[in-house]
């Protein structure tokens, strides 16, 4: 293989042989009111916030995944994840759901310690969030197939125990307000992936660890920490 010519990051799209071909990786800070209390933040709603990670940290739903260097306190954050299919900017959100290609599970691993070092030195997070596998995901199911679900129970479990227990109707922006407002930072285009935020009871993980979870009419997902 030329050296640049390296492989495409995918997502397997469900019902089907297609693939989803990953351009950009944003996620939403702080979208559950539970977990923004669990990370002692005031609740109070405002604008939300961005950050991103790499295309090539997806990870297929059934892998291994590696412990990460340079943490010992890695955690998992279980995600609603919209696929943008249109290009658009500026988006209205009225509009927004139009964008919308179809919708994952996902898991924002994320270094914690090393997300706490950065922000008490005001330092950006991407060597908390943005490192390798560390974006976990289901396949992606097509609106046209499910439609734009705005409710049912958004679930993770460590090992067969629950961790993380909520329902997509606690989002404080929901995904029409969040892909408006990201079209306003960023020219949406097809191929971009949002990991909308998490609910509370976030938490470690170690070697070994079975992760699973799911989002009611979407899919399940289910990783393994080596």
């Amino acid at each position: 293989m030329n050296l640049f010519e390296l492989p495409q990051p995918t997502v397997p799209i469900a019902g089907c042989d297609e693939l989803f071909p990953v351009r950009r990786i944003y996620c939403i800070g702080r979208n559950y009111e539970k977990h923004v209390a669990e990370m002692g933040y005031d609740v109070k709603r405002s604008r939300p916030f961005y950050f991103a990670k790499p295309a090539d940290a997806i990870v297929q739903s059934g892998s291994t995944v590696d412990y990460p260097q340079r943490t010992e306190d890695l955690h998992h954050e279980i995600e609603f994840v919209v696929a943008i299919g249109k290009r658009g900017s500026d988006i209205d959100v009225a509009d927004a759901l139009d964008y919308v290609f179809g919708y994952a599970v996902g898991i924002d691993l994320t270094r914690r310690d090393l997300q706490r070092a950065a922000k008490e030195k005001a330092r950006p997070w991407e060597t908390a969030k943005g490192f390798d596998q560390s974006a976990p995901i289901s396949a992606i199911h097509r609106a046209a197939d499910i439609g734009h679900p705005a409710e049912g129970r958004i679930w993770l479990a460590v090992n067969g125990e629950i961790r993380q227990d909520a329902g997509l109707n606690e989002l404080i922006w929901n995904v029409s307000e969040s892909v408006a407002e990201l079209s306003t930072l960023f020219e949406l285009a097809p191929g971009d992936l949002l990991y909308t935020g998490t609910p509370a009871g976030v938490g470690p993980l170690v070697r070994g660890d079975e992760v699973t979870g799911g989002i009611d009419g979407i899919d399940e997902i289910r990783i393994t920490i080596r």
